[in-house]
């Protein structure tokens, strides 16, 4: 097999998904000694938990002013509302984009554009399923401010789902990231917020298909209007 086809199988597993790894694959052993049928599907379980926490490399477009999606999954929410208070953004309702991800997602987190880390702020809550508008309320969630470098702010905020029970945070207040960079992870099947600016129209529609550090959510120096999609 060649190196190309190797890489579009083996992906890089971020350090987080060592431990369930290796669980999986012990109890899968186990399911083998009990009964060979059982350890067929360890071995599903434990390729799923591989895969779950794969971290591959993504592409991003390298032009100032784009704003990329934080995470893999689909777009379920296009709104206004407050960002987190605890981010001290103020009290005036932004466009909240919502992606959400479910357990076939790669779970890594990317910032939507460079700039620095001004706060990063977690809050305990409920676990409600994360395509729901009130989990952005009511669920779990670590929620960061980005200053831009036009002194703009855009907040980026990870929810617990129905079954993630632990949020990764890996960058703290006064980090510089670039776009697309890693800042986290949520484990398993969760939901990325992102506040625009005030006046910034997104550049995606409900439904759509999103690529963590790839995708653009939306263009600073765009002036085109909200996009509508229509299923094909």
């Amino acid at each position: 097999m060649s190196d190309s086809m190797l890489s579009t199988v083996i992906k890089p597993v971020h350090r987080e998904g060592y431990p369930f790894i290796g669980i999986f694959a012990a109890v899968t052993l186990v399911l083998f000694l009990i009964w060979q049928p059982l350890g067929w599907v360890g071995v599903v379980l434990t390729v799923w938990c591989y895969y779950f926490f794969r971290d591959p490399d993504r592409y991003t477009p390298q032009r100032e002013g784009l704003i990329v999606s934080p995470a893999d999954g689909v777009i379920s929410l296009i709104e206004p509302a407050v960002p987190p208070a605890e981010l001290g953004l103020g009290p005036e309702a932004l466009t909240r984009v919502s992606v959400f991800m479910n357990v076939f997602n790669c779970h890594v987190n990317r910032l939507p554009i460079s700039g620095e880390i001004t706060a990063v702020s977690y809050r305990p809550g409920k676990f409600l399923n994360a395509s729901l508008d009130k989990a952005s309320v009511d669920n779990e969630r670590n929620s960061l401010a980005v200053r831009m470098a036009d002194g703009r702010q855009i907040a980026v905020v990870q929810i617990a789902g129905l079954v993630a029970r632990r949020i990764v945070c890996e960058v703290k207040p006064g980090a510089v990231l670039e776009t697309g960079e890693r800042f986290g992870m949520i484990r398993f099947g969760s939901r990325l917020d992102v506040y625009l600016p005030p006046g910034v129209v997104p550049m995606v529609a409900l439904g759509q298909t999103m690529v963590a550090g790839e995708t653009v959510l939306a263009d600073l120096a765009a002036d085109e209007p909200a996009r509508t999609a229509e299923v094909r």
